[in-house]
């Protein structure tokens, strides 16, 4: 489903992606990156993957066409062309590949900026961010988002790797293109994926399949955004729903399900490490009666705590009321 068009039509559009000047920036920083052909990326990935291979020059680079009809025929070319220059003992620079990886049973289809073919048939991912690397150094919290999203690729290569049915080596350690500073000149650090390889796998792995989720669903039931609001309101009712803050940053319905959290009064609207330390406490209601004494068991680690809390919470008040000794 169009999730951002649904939450639309419930009321409750989503808010979050990337602002217009940044979006800016960053197709102007990765346009100067993939300039001449691409010489000044390949020098990037030769400088700091392959420094022992021959030196990339302008007239042997192989950039060969991505274009075709739809993501499925993008996908189908994307392994066409890293079949037809791997091998061929040249750099190849794929702009901006198609790449499909089975998600629970779906097909998922990823963009990754750069695909570099090594003139030893290594395959290498490129990923081109603007956020700075200032003196050697970038903002870890943004560095692990690309290297997370970077491990997607991988995978999706190795699949592509897989059913060529040759020996083709997709590399662990992926390029990460960012500006110098504070400036608009390219640099480079080779980021190690295999940790961020191995949580996606596992993650990957347990995901439930598309057609047990189905299986659940009511029957009947249609998420089409042209439908009357109540409708969509049932509709999406009936699917199950933990909110957490996280959601924000992710999910285009984070907004309407805050929503009918903080109608529900559950404490998943909290934080879930919040929810995992309540217990069986569901509710905030229920956090408030077991804090002041009114309910919960006195044994219970999370009863137990909330009415210390409390205490010292009275006591603290107490103690800086107007008039109260210090």
């Amino acid at each position: 489903m169009n999730k951002a068009a649904l939450a639309g039509a419930l009321g409750s559009p989503s808010a979050f992606g990337q602002s217009q000047f940044a979006f800016m920036r960053g197709n102007a920083f990765e346009a100067r990156v993939k300039a001449d052909g691409g010489a000044e990326l390949l020098r990037l990935v030769h400088a700091r993957l392959d420094p022992g291979a021959p030196e990339p020059r302008p007239g042997g680079i192989l950039t060969p066409d991505l274009a075709a009809a739809g993501p499925e025929g993008r996908t189908a070319r994307t392994a066409l062309a890293l079949r037809e220059v791997t091998g061929s003992g040249s750099w190849a620079l794929l702009d901006h590949p198609m790449l499909a990886l089975d998600v629970a049973g779906s097909p998922a289809h990823l963009e990754p900026d750069a695909v570099v073919v090594h003139p030893d048939g290594g395959w290498t991912v490129v990923e081109i961010k603007s956020f700075p690397i200032v003196d050697g150094s970038a903002d870890p919290a943004k560095v692990g988002a690309a290297a997370r999203q970077a491990a997607v690729y991988v995978l999706a290569l190795e699949r592509v790797a897989a059913m060529t049915g040759e020996d083709v080596r997709v590399r662990h350690t992926v390029l990460l293109v960012c500006p110098k500073d504070f400036s608009n000149l390219p640099t480079a650090e080779a980021v190690d994926v295999r940790k961020q390889l191995s949580v996606t796998r596992r993650q990957l792995a347990r995901l439930t399949r598309i057609e047990e989720i189905t299986q659940s669903v009511p029957d009947g039931v249609s998420f089409d955004p042209d439908r009357p609001a109540e409708e969509l309101t049932a509709a999406v009712e009936s699917v199950g729903a933990s909110y957490a803050p996280e959601c924000l940053a992710a999910c285009e319905l984070a907004f309407h399900c805050r929503e009918r959290a903080r109608s529900a009064e559950v404490v998943e609207q909290l934080g879930r490490s919040l929810r995992g330390e309540l217990g069986g406490l569901r509710t905030v209601p229920d956090v408030l009666a077991a804090a002041r004494g009114e309910a919960g068991d006195p044994a219970d680690p999370a009863v137990a705590a909330l009415r210390r809390a409390a205490a010292l919470r009275a006591e603290a008040l107490a103690t800086t009321a107007p008039g109260a000794p210090r």
